[in-house]
C-alpha cells in the first residue's frame, strides 16, 4: 500500500476470513475466559480489548507506514496527553511546553509543578522553544500547528536539538492528522492526538492516542493507561476505526475548502489576524510546506473580528455553520474562542473549522454572515 487513501481504507483490518465481516464489530467484555496463568493477549477489560487492538494497529499504519510502531488509544485526547507527560516526568525533571498550546495545558502544567517538575514555556512560532531547552530538560512538547493560533514550528530542527541533549520529543499532531504530518518520521518520539477531531471526523466520538516507535516508551504509556483506567469504550473504538475509511476524502476536501475560505477572507476589511498555514502569505507557510504533506494544511482558519459583539453577530448569522467547539468534523463549526478563557486571544477571535460542505455554498454563507455582522444597526 502506497497511497494515503488506500492506506486509510485498509488500515488495521484483519486477514480476510470466509463469512466474517471485513471489520469485526465491537467486543464488549469486562473479562475473558482465562485458564491457568494470566499470560494471554486478552485477560481483563482494562488491559486490552480486540477492538482497541485493530484500531491501534490502524493508527500505527497511518502514523508510521513502513516502520514498526505501537499505538495506545485513550478515552480522550487529554487522556493521551496526560499519559505522555505524567508517565515520563518525575520530581526534579524539567519540561518545555508551548505557551500558546491547547487551553488545558496550563492545568497540566500546574499539576506537573505540584509534583516537583520544572516547566518552561515558549511560543510555537519561530522555533522559540529551542531557547528554553537545557541539559535538565527531559521532555519537549510541541503542538504544530498550534491550537487555536495556527503557528507552526520546525519539528525536525527542534527534535535534533532536543535529542542532542538527551531530551524526548512529543508532538501533538491533532490538527495536522497523520495524513498531513508524520511527527515520527520528522524525529519525534511520541505522536499524540485527539481522535475526537479530524481522525474520526463526525463529532460523535471522544478518543485520544499515542504512537511510538520505541516499544519501551509505548509500554510506559500503556502502563499509565492501565493504572489510571483512561480506556476507550469498544463502541467508540469501533466507530473510530470505521471512520478512518473516509479520512483521506474528508481531510482533502476540508483542507482545500479551508484554503479557499482563507483566500476569500483576505480582502475583508473587518478581519485582522487571518491565519491558515496553507496561505502563501501566512508567516508559518514556509515551515509548514516543508513538513506538512500533500497540501494538507488542516481544516482550521482563524481570524479576529473587531469586538465580541461583532463576532457574536457573525456566528448568529451563519446558516451552514454550527456555533460549537472542537474542529475537524464533516459539519463546519465556528466559535468565539475567548468564551472559554485560557487562550491568549482577543474577544473577537474566531476559530473556524471547515467541514465537507460544498465550498461555494460555505464561502457564500460566511461572506453573507460577515456582511450582516458588519451592517450598521437598523441598516
Amino acid at each position: 500500500m502506497t497511497g494515503d487513501g488506500t492506506r486509510a481504507v485498509r488500515a488495521g483490518l484483519p486477514e480476510a476470513e470466509a463469512y466474517e465481516p471485513t471489520l469485526p464489530g465491537p467486543v464488549f467484555a469486562a473479562h475473558y475466559h482465562l485458564p491457568g496463568d494470566a499470560a494471554g493477549p486478552y485477560t481483563y477489560g482494562r488491559d486490552a480489548n480486540p477492538t482497541w487492538s485493530l484500531l491501534e494497529r490502524a493508527i500505527s499504519e497511518l502514523e508510521s507506514p513502513g516502520t514498526a510502531a505501537e499505538t495506545v488509544v485513550f478515552s480522550s485526547g487529554m487522556g493521551a496527553i496526560s499519559a505522555v507527560l505524567l508517565s515520563q516526568l518525575r520530581q526534579g525533571d524539567a519540561a518545555v511546553l508551548p505557551a500558546d498550546g491547547y487551553q488545558l495545558l496550563p492545568a497540566l502544567i500546574e499539576r506537573l509543578e505540584g509534583y516537583g517538575v520544572t516547566v518552561r514555556t515558549a511560543p510555537t512560532g519561530e522555533d522559540a522553544q529551542l531557547d528554553a531547552l537545557d541539559d535538565r530538560t527531559k521532555l519537549l512538547w510541541l503542538e504544530t500547528p498550534s491550537n487555536p493560533g495556527l503557528d507552526v514550528c520546525d519539528i525536525r530542527r527542534l527534535a535534533e536539538a532536543a535529542h542532542a541533549r538527551g531530551t524526548l520529543v512529543a508532538v501533538d499532531n491533532t490538527l495536522a492528522t497523520p495524513l498531513g504530518q508524520r511527527p515520527l518520521e520528522l524525529g519525534a518520539d511520541f505522536a499524540v492526538a485527539s481522535g475526537t477531531k479530524a481522525l474520526t471526523g463526525h463529532g460523535d466520538v471522544l478518543l485520544g492516542y499515542v504512537t511510538c516507535r520505541d516499544p519501551r516508551l509505548a509500554a510506559e504509556v500503556r502502563a499509565w493507561r492501565k493504572t489510571v483506567g483512561a480506556i476507550p469504550g469498544p463502541m467508540e473504538a469501533w466507530l473510530a476505526h470505521r471512520s478512518l475509511a473516509t479520512m483521506q476524502l474528508r481531510v482533502d476536501r476540508q483542507a482545500a475548502t479551508a484554503l479557499a475560505l482563507a483566500e476569500a477572507l483576505r480582502e475583508r476589511p473587518e478581519i485582522t489576524g487571518l491565519r491558515h498555514p496553507g496561505l502563501p502569505t501566512d508567516p508559518a507557510h514556509g515551515v509548514a510546506a516543508g513538513q506538512m504533506r500533500g497540501g494538507r494544511f488542516g481544516c482550521v482558519v482563524s481570524f479576529t473580528l473587531p469586538d465580541k459583539e461583532c463576532a457574536e453577530r457573525f456566528l448568529d448569522a451563519l446558516r451552514l455553520v454550527d456555533d460549537a467547539t472542537s474542529f475537524g468534523g464533516v459539519r463546519s463549526t465556528a466559535e468565539r474562542r475567548g468564551r472559554w478563557g485560557g487562550d491568549a486571544v482577543s474577544e473577537g477571535f474566531i476559530r473556524f473549522s471547515v467541514g465537507a460542505e460544498d465550498p461555494d455554498d460555505l464561502i457564500a454563507d460566511v461572506l453573507r454572515a460577515l456582511d450582516a455582522a458588519s451592517a450598521p444597526a437598523g441598516g
